[in-house]
């Protein structure tokens, strides 16, 4: 998972303090994060938590986002008691700041890790595949043999194939590297 618990609880709370909130809007806000984290837990301590709908919330996860969730109200609530603000704004608060770019930084990263990969594999296929038996044998022989992973000696065959003219295909014999 690319944001933790953690990381999601903080974007939201950071969200909700856009306008500036007061110290009574963020004491009530942590009262509402721990009930929610307090029914979350009941709820997954309960039996019927083990039976989860086709598109329901994993209970687990949602009790420790409440969690999450409820831990960040309460440091920002220490922080505008601490700091003695009329108001609560997201750029006020250094360490949610700084974790606020911190957090753009990986975000730009895995997009541009995503588009190399993309890029990279525009051209390539992957594929899982499943061999018979007879034929996996095979594979896995001329991978010992050759000293290759199994993987690669399928790379090396479909590499090697060639399409004749009336759609049967070959494989000419090759010495794999």
């Amino acid at each position: 998972m690319i944001w933790s618990s953690e990381d999601l609880a903080r974007d939201v709370v950071r969200r909700n303090s856009t306008g500036g909130l007061t110290l009574a809007q963020v004491t009530e806000a942590v009262s509402e994060a721990a009930v929610r984290e307090r029914e979350t837990l009941e709820e997954l301590r309960s039996p019927s938590s083990r039976v989860q709908e086709p598109f329901g919330w994993d209970p687990e996860e949602l009790a420790e986002r409440w969690a999450a969730r409820h831990a960040e109200w309460r440091r920002v609530q220490a922080l505008v008691q601490a700091s003695g603000w009329d108001t609560n704004k997201p750029e006020q608060d250094v360490e949610g700041t700084l974790w606020a770019q911190e957090r753009e930084e990986r975000r730009a990263g895995f997009l541009a890790r995503h588009a190399a990969h993309r890029e990279q594999a525009a051209d390539g296929l992957r594929a899982d595949i499943r061999l018979s038996a007879r034929a996996g044998r095979l594979i896995r022989a001329l991978a010992a043999r050759t000293g290759l992973t199994p993987d690669q000696v399928v790379a090396q065959i479909t590499e090697n194939a060639v399409l004749s003219d009336d759609g049967t295909v070959s494989v000419p014999p090759f010495t794999p590297r």
